[in-house]
């Protein structure tokens, strides 16, 4: 646990990498969610009609969880599970606006590779998967590149990613024996 005088040290990519996992597992309810609300409330019956109005939603509602989090606590559920924490240059959770732009940028890790798949033009799922795993590995790895380890939108926001230890009130026990 890292006290005032100390500042807290940087997760490790692995830890990020798991961390990125496990809210890719949340996100995943919350888009099926998603969807299924938005086909119910549009009555959509293909998959390919309303597509663009899904995707518009899906970004939205994803932009809320993420930004609301981090703008109100600091983490979303995946990164309290893994002991992380994002905050702003005054070590307090991120406002609104960064917090956006957070997100906002935070699409670097997907753009480049899904630009780079359409542009060549490929229309298979495996080279797609591919090309993004490769692209997300990429950029986990310019981490390495930057003094302290943050990842580009980190740096471009102004913000980091930090060990974070839970507060824990002290037990009945020991405040019983203290008296």
């Amino acid at each position: 646990m890292s006290t005032p005088s100390t500042p807290p040290t940087v997760p490790g990519v692995w830890r990020r990498m798991a961390c990125l996992l496990y809210e890719g597992v949340l996100l995943f309810g919350i888009v099926t969610l998603t969807g299924l609300l938005y086909g119910a409330l549009t009555q959509q019956r293909h998959a390919l009609v309303g597509l663009h109005g899904l995707q518009a939603t899906i970004f939205v509602v994803v932009g809320v969880y993420f930004v609301g989090f981090w703008s109100r606590y600091g983490q979303t559920l995946a990164m309290r599970t893994w002991r992380m924490k994002i905050v702003g240059p005054d070590g307090k959770p991120p406002a609104f606006g960064r917090a956006l732009a957070r997100y906002l940028l935070a699409w670097l890790w997907f753009l480049p590779a899904l630009g780079t798949t359409a542009a060549a033009g490929l229309k298979s799922g495996a080279a797609a998967t591919a090309i993004t795993l490769a692209g997300m590995v990429a950029y986990a790895l310019v981490a390495r590149l930057h003094p302290s380890r943050q990842f580009l939108h980190d740096v471009l926001c102004r913000t980091r990613l930090v060990h974070w230890e839970p507060v824990t009130p002290p037990s009945a026990a020991s405040t019983a024996a203290a008296r």
